[in-house]
């Protein structure tokens, strides 16, 4: 009898503790899509994790920055506890998305949460030439960001920046030594998707950039003589 009433105390402890995990994620993401930033933290002060996934396998940050929910996105980036890395299904890391819709504010917050600049796959720096946002590309290029990374079917920024971004950001793609010889999967060039895009500016930048690299140069007027 002892030893029934003891189970029956754990069994009650155990579905009490479920119940109110169930209710915290619930009450969780219910907060995070309503910016109610201090339920957010209040979660978290009772040891909620902020790294959950919801039922789409969507963190909390990621639902706060696609929302958004900016007092919420704040919240969840001063928790030490939060994995700023964690992509979405689709594989785009906070870092991603803040570079797309050009948010430095933010770009610069998860750079000094040590988010990853550098990914297998879609970068940062792809995201942000597609959107032809020049001060975010500066700032991930001094972070180390790789010029020349390549998308799963073989796409680099400056092919993004050809297609869908800005001259400026073709031209400062060019500046920090993007290669423009280099083909996707498909055999195609960066000059190639500009044209693809109707983009002849474009075009003729990537192509002045590749003449340059080709032209033999001139030697000293001197000779080479000291």
């Amino acid at each position: 009898m002892k030893n029934y009433f003891k189970k029956s105390i754990y069994l009650i402890v155990i579905a009490s503790s479920f119940a109110a995990h169930a209710g915290s994620f619930e009450d969780f993401f219910r907060a995070v899509r309503g910016d109610n930033a201090s339920s957010v933290c209040s979660l978290l002060k009772r040891g909620f994790d902020p790294n959950t996934r919801d039922e789409h396998g969507q963190t909390g940050l990621l639902i706060a920055l696609r929302e958004p929910s900016p007092k919420v996105v704040q919240a969840l980036l001063e928790s030490p506890q939060t994995n700023v890395d964690l992509a979405n299904a689709k594989d785009e890391t906070p870092l991603m998305l803040a570079a797309i819709k050009g948010q430095q504010d933010l770009v610069t917050q998860l750079l000094k949460r040590d988010a990853a600049v550098n990914k297998t796959g879609w970068t940062p720096l792809h995201y942000a030439a597609t959107s032809g946002q020049l001060t975010i590309m500066k700032v991930l290029l001094d972070n180390y960001a790789f010029i020349d990374a390549q998308s799963p079917n073989g796409t680099t920024p400056l092919m993004m920046a050809a297609m869908y971004g800005s001259s400026e950001a073709v031209k400062l793609l060019l500046a920090e030594g993007a290669d423009t010889a280099m083909k996707n999967q498909l055999g195609m060039t960066a000059v190639d998707f500009a044209n693809k895009a109707n983009r002849p500016e474009a075009a003729e930048l990537i192509t002045a950039a590749m003449g340059a690299k080709a032209a033999p140069k001139a030697p000293p007027k001197d000779g080479g003589k000291w």
